[in-house]
């Protein structure tokens, strides 16, 4: 894994190198050289290691994902801003299964970071939501719900958002 800067630079790299494959008259290398920089451009935006770590979370393995996560060091100099969101965001759902404080914690950092897709946002809420009312703050609760809902354009978290409503009737 490579730092997020190291990534342009080599990108950037190869990229003069393959401008000056052109201008020797070299043109396949130049292109292969260019289609190779697209790679190092590629993880740019989407690190390697959080494409894997969401491979594992696919497959519901938990201690792979963290497996994985494990291997940054350090978020901040490896990972865009968004990119630290979805690693805070796989923190929490990890955590969540173990410890709460610990994923509210990651889940309300991951919010703050930003994350890409709605359903992301409205997931992390609904997490929230669920970790709100096992401490019995209610108030708190109904509103991470609300937003939840209200982000959950494709009908996809419809099921859970009912079911915790019905939950929150009996607080």
């Amino acid at each position: 894994m490579f730092n997020k800067n190291l990534k342009l630079v080599i990108a950037g790299l190869i990229i003069a190198f393959a401008i000056y494959q052109f201008i020797e008259g070299n043109i396949g290398n130049g292109i292969s050289l260019i289609l190779l920089s697209t790679i190092f451009i590629f993880l740019y935006f989407r690190n390697e290691i959080i494409l894997l770590a969401f491979l594992r979370m696919r497959k519901q393995d938990l201690t792979g994902t963290k497996n994985w996560l494990d291997k940054i060091k350090s978020p901040k100099a490896a990972l865009t801003v968004k990119q630290q969101g979805y690693y805070n965001y796989l923190h929490g759902i990890i955590f969540s299964q173990t410890n709460l404080t610990q994923a509210e914690k990651y889940f309300k950092k991951a919010l703050k970071l930003g994350l890409t897709m709605d359903y992301d946002v409205a997931m992390a809420k609904l997490s929230l939501a669920g970790i709100a009312m096992q401490k019995r703050r209610k108030r708190e609760a109904t509103t991470l719900l609300n937003e939840a809902k209200k982000l959950d354009k494709n009908n996809m978290l419809t099921d859970q958002i009912k079911m915790m409503q019905q939950q929150m009737k009996k607080i």
